[in-house]
């Protein structure tokens, strides 16, 4: 790889203006380019979903030389993928702009052969690997399951079928190899609000204010940690992939707004008894097929997580 480039950028002015600047690091011009925002709710909740007026944004910037714009999801696993983009604003805000979005659960697949890997193969959409240029849209969160969510993690999303979650078994070598078959040329993180605690969806939001822009998700992540003063080592998957590819943080050239102006504590995720019982779960490939199979069994441990919570709060007020 090429020197790995980080810039964090205050955002004090015009976000279009933040975003024409880092595309001039891109050779776009004629070419199909694919962008993967993160849309993990069904309407639009600040910190969890990237924010539709970005998406909009780079894509009227990309559109006037770029041969196509995709902005692509697949299905939640509870919630289909059109519905999120319609409820988000960010199908709109796509149209708009001159660009098609694509449900990537829909799409037609493309087996991908792993070699040395356990998980053998990956099935990835077709409208994906076609593209000249990945450009990945990671909003920067905390996750109750993997501490910390952004760049990479995002890139899960890129799996089409819905039942993904059986993978979580395998979640840092299927992270691992996203990160090696996609190799976004782009990263864009939206952490004008980020989130803290309890996310990737039911945490607080932080008003940062700051959008990271790299040309390597993995240096991306690392930084945003640093500004979350998170120990990226410590967080399993990036370890991993941290190793698996040799990578060295010293390796960062890291420009624009100082990291030690923008850097602050952000609240841990707090496992509580629901989200202990799933992560050892996920531990297992035969319980995670058994209690995720059906959406039913599914929606049934969303709503005993839901009410076992409302019953905490009102312990801890009383």
């Amino acid at each position: 790889m090429n020197e790995r480039v980080v810039e964090i950028t205050k955002v004090q002015e015009d976000t279009k203006v933040v975003l024409k600047n880092a595309l001039q690091k891109l050779n776009y011009k004629g070419r199909r380019i694919f962008i993967k925002p993160n849309i993990c709710a069904p309407v639009y909740t600040p910190g969890a979903v990237t924010n539709p007026r970005l998406v909009y944004e780079l894509v009227s910037l990309l559109r006037g030389s770029a041969e196509e714009v995709l902005v692509g999801e697949s299905d939640i696993y509870n919630c289909p993928c059109n519905i999120a983009f319609k409820g988000t604003g960010i199908a709109d805000a796509v149209i708009k702009a001159g660009g098609k979005t694509v449900n990537l659960s829909h799409d037609k697949t493309v087996e991908v052969k792993l070699k040395n890997s356990q998980i053998k193969r990956l099935m990835l959409p077709k409208s994906l690997l076609e593209a000249d240029v990945i450009i990945d849209m990671p909003v920067m969160k905390t996750h109750e399951f993997k501490v910390y969510s952004g760049a990479i993690k995002n890139l899960f999303g890129c799996i089409p079928d819905s039942r993904r979650i059986f993978l979580h078994p395998y979640l840092n070598e299927t992270l691992l190899q996203l990160y090696f078959v996609l190799r976004p040329e782009m990263t864009i993180m939206d952490a004008i609000v980020a989130m803290e605690g309890n996310g990737p969806t039911k945490g607080k939001p932080v008003n940062l204010g700051l959008i990271l822009t790299g040309n390597d998700a993995l240096s991306v992540d690392v930084v945003a940690t640093r500004i979350m003063r998170l120990e990226w080592g410590k967080i399993d998957y990036l370890n991993y992939i941290a190793l698996k590819t040799g990578f060295r943080e010293e390796e960062i050239c890291l420009s624009g707004y100082a990291l030690s102006r923008c850097a602050r504590q952000f609240m841990l995720p707090k496992a509580d008894l629901p989200v202990r019982l799933q992560a050892l779960i996920y531990r297992s490939p035969f319980l995670t097929k058994t209690f995720f199979y059906s959406q039913d069994i599914a929606k049934l441990l969303q709503r005993a997580t839901a009410t076992y919570r409302k019953l905490s709060q009102v312990r801890t007020s009383a």
